[in-house]
């Protein structure tokens, strides 16, 4: 992502970053990227997209999760996802971890859109109890 790849940054100036990346890769990632962005905001009103680490990130009183991007697949990594019921089981990576959890989703894979936003609202609500204590 060139210059802005170490910038932290949030709100609109972490949005433009995130539409650049998604435009950038130009392929199945891309889309990928952009219909788990859409479910995520959608799922969220009042999840904050951040761009840490050269990747898009989305909080809500913490991080929720990130969407990093791979050759052979999109890897949405929830900071809690232990902590969270995944009655689909759309965890398919990072299972070993005490904390984190993340989906993998490779090419041609659909993304279940319903449990996606069911596993955002489990981690913003997580955060929100952490962050309330």
């Amino acid at each position: 992502m060139g210059k802005a790849g170490g910038v932290k940054e949030s709100g609109e100036a972490a949005s433009k970053l995130i539409d650049a990346r998604i435009a950038e890769l130009g392929d199945w990632r891309g889309k990928t990227l952009a219909q788990a962005r859409a479910v995520i905001r959608a799922a969220d009103p009042g999840i904050v997209e951040e761009w840490k680490w050269s990747v898009p990130v989305w909080s809500h009183a913490g991080i929720v999760c990130t969407g990093e991007v791979y050759k052979q697949h999109v890897k949405l990594t929830f900071a809690n996802g232990a902590a969270l019921p995944d009655p689909k089981g759309l965890f398919n990576s990072s299972l070993e971890g005490n904390t984190r959890r993340a989906i993998d989703i490779k090419d041609g894979e659909a993304i279940d859109e319903k449990a996606l936003a069911a596993l955002v609202r489990a981690a913003a609500a997580h955060n929100a109890k952490k962050k309330a204590k």
